[in-house]
């Protein structure tokens, strides 16, 4: 049979039993509402029976606490931490886009329709008295204020793109902390339940950090036992499927300046992301990833998959090489952004140049020819060309990357093709008359070369070769040219940064160009006439008259700028409602937590009981049998 002072110890484990489920429910109590906190149960299960040579064979011993474990789904987790992915991308696109929508805002802001309205009107008032000079003045004047609207609009998307430039900067930052933390925290609680347990506490603020950082890229999370018979585990965390940590190592990201521009427009200095450790690129903005991270460089270079490419023919140790392309777009100076200086990759490598030159073939298609640092390694006919899915059209040479958003540079490229375009055709007006004395007109609009702070010169021909299929050179490099007196240039080099009236023009009203003949008197405005035409010219743009053009870009942004707000929108209740029914599991409800206290409290005070009463039973079989 038993021992006679067994029901003693049966009482003390049912003692203890209790008094730690109250330490518990007591410890979630105090963490109703802390972040990432997973509610605690004490498991526990009747202790090993006894074998007794009593005919009822076996007695129960109490009861053993097994455990204290967090009541967390792994499925909500990475159910979460998807949506939560998704949410950090549509999120930046939401407030950066706004930023973008805000400065391009009609009813907040005196934008491009007064400005260009107030240039036209102040036209037709010239057109009545084309020889006075306040008049012309005034038109100059609002002219430079149209110029100035372009001017602000640029600097403001270059400022929005420093300003994303500097986030990215940050979430690296992020991310490598995150990282750093994680690992440590696997190194504490593997050392704490080698030893047996559950290390539930810091398995939640490891999980918290998961959380935060599945904001910012794709994360996926491993976990694998290192042996059966020990609690240490292997965790391993992978961001866009490369390891950012592996145990107790954690690997650091790092943002790199780049040293060559992408568009001729791009701020200096956009991050290139690398691995510390390896110098190994990260690339953040490839189709098949998403987060904050990747949103922000689909709003930095985003170009709407209109990055420069084309064909190269060469053979191996050329430093010259050719390009071709079938692409609509590479055919049109207007939507030119190629930086004079930069980064062809052919192939898998990347080339430096330092110049280079634009032809036309006899078709009337662009042909641009680039000068490498470097000669090439091999011949362009063993890299295998990446073909365009929708066009077919082929490539294997490429500026940048073909990032399918609506990003900065598409936005600034938008603005380049308008005032190339609009200048080009108001200046071949100018130029096929005379001013006020009489000499042949000049242009109109201009640029301003932020090299010597010049005017540019445009003409219809390269004035320095006799190959008159030439049509510009970078002026860069191999092709720089020393005695450059005449500051020639191609509307290449107009963007909206730097679009003004040309300097002459505003120093001296009488330059302006209202007819293109004086011989019978000053008041002939008949260039005037044409002027105002272009305001309605409908063949200008594809999208119709200048003032479609601009409100057709308006209008695209405000669909973008919607749809990340939706998109923003409808992911935050998906993580809300995931949100929920994962805290319908690892949530700590205090009105159960209370039903728990009298619970506890009750089987605490029973096993309290069942001790006094055996303590009265022992005091009676010591003190009084043998009286």
């Amino acid at each position: 049979m038993a021992n006679t002072f067994f029901g003693l110890t049966i009482g003390k484990s049912g003692l203890y039993a209790a008094s730690t489920a109250m330490n518990t429910t007591a410890h979630n109590i105090a963490n109703t509402e802390t972040e990432g906190y997973s509610r605690q149960v004490t498991s526990q299960q009747a202790s090993k029976a006894l074998q007794v040579n009593g005919s009822y064979g076996m007695v129960g011993t109490g009861v053993d606490v097994t455990g204290v474990d967090q009541v967390r789904d792994e499925y909500y987790d990475v159910k979460y931490r998807a949506n939560n992915t998704l949410f950090g991308e549509y999120s930046a696109k939401n407030y950066y886009m706004s930023e973008i929508e805000n400065y391009f805002n009609e009813v907040q802001l005196e934008g491009f329709t007064t400005t260009f309205d107030d240039m036209f009107e102040s036209m037709q008032e010239l057109q009545k008295n084309p020889a006075d000079l306040t008049v012309r003045t005034q038109m100059t004047n609002y002219a430079s204020a149209f110029c100035d609207y372009f001017n602000y609009m640029s600097t403001n998307l270059s400022k929005i793109q420093e300003e994303i430039n500097y986030e990215v900067g940050n979430q690296v930052a992020k991310i490598d902390s995150i990282g750093v933390q994680v690992a440590e925290l696997t190194k504490q609680i593997n050392s704490l339940e080698v030893l047996g347990g559950t290390a539930s506490d810091l398995r939640d603020q490891r999980a918290l950090l998961i959380d935060q950082l599945s904001e910012i890229v794709e994360v996926d999370v491993s976990e694998t036992s290192v042996d059966k018979e020990v609690g240490a585990v292997n965790y391993t965390v992978r961001i866009n499927g490369q390891i950012l940590v592996d145990t107790y190592n954690s690997y650091k990201l790092e943002c790199v300046p780049r040293e060559n521009k992408t568009t001729m427009t791009d701020v200096e200095g956009l991050y290139d992301i690398a691995w510390s450790e390896t110098g190994q690129g990260f690339n953040a903005s490839t189709s098949v990833t998403s987060g904050s991270l990747s949103a922000l460089y689909e709003l930095m270079e985003g170009n709407d998959e209109q990055a420069f490419k084309g064909m190269i023919e060469a053979s191996e140790g050329d430093t010259t090489v050719t390009l071709t392309s079938d692409f609509t777009y590479m055919n049109d100076i207007t939507r030119l952004n190629l930086p004079t200086t930069g980064t062809l990759t052919i192939g898998n490598r990347a080339y430096t140049y330092n110049g280079f030159s634009v032809s036309q073939d006899d078709d009337g298609n662009l042909v641009y020819e680039f000068a490498l640092d470097e000669p090439l390694i091999k011949d362009t006919d063993t890299i295998t060309p990446v073909t365009e899915p929708v066009s077919g059209i082929q490539y294997n040479a490429i500026i940048g990357s073909n990032i399918n958003y609506k990003g900065v540079p598409y936005y600034m490229s938008q603005l380049n093709e308008f005032v190339r375009t609009f200048a080009k055709a108001y200046n071949d007006l100018t130029t096929s008359g005379v001013d006020l004395n009489g000499d042949a007109g000049m242009d109109f609009f201009n640029a301003t070369d932020v090299i010597t702070g010049s005017n540019y010169e445009f003409t219809d021909g390269w004035p320095y070769d006799t190959d008159d299929t030439l049509l510009f050179t970078s002026k860069t490099g191999d092709y720089a040219i020393s005695d450059d007196t005449q500051n020639y240039g191609s509307y290449y080099f107009m963007t909206a940064g730097n679009f003004c009236v040309t300097a002459a023009v505003v120093a001296d009203s009488s330059k302006v160009v209202t007819a293109s003949d004086i011989s019978d008197g000053v008041e002939n405005a008949d260039i005037i006439e044409k002027l105002l035409d272009l305001k309605e010219e409908a063949t200008m743009f594809k999208q119709g008259d200048p003032a479609a053009y601009l409100e057709t870009m308006v209008a695209e942004i405000g669909i973008d700028t919607k749809k990340a707000s939706q998109f923003s929108d409808n992911q935050e209740d998906i993580i809300q409602n995931v949100q929920n029914q994962r805290l319908s599991v690892s949530g700590v409800d205090q009105d159960e937590e209370a039903m728990n206290l009298v619970r506890y409290q009750s089987a605490y005070n029973l096993s309290s009981k069942v001790i006094s009463v055996m303590d009265e039973m022992y005091d009676r079989l010591i003190n009084y049998m043998g009286a």
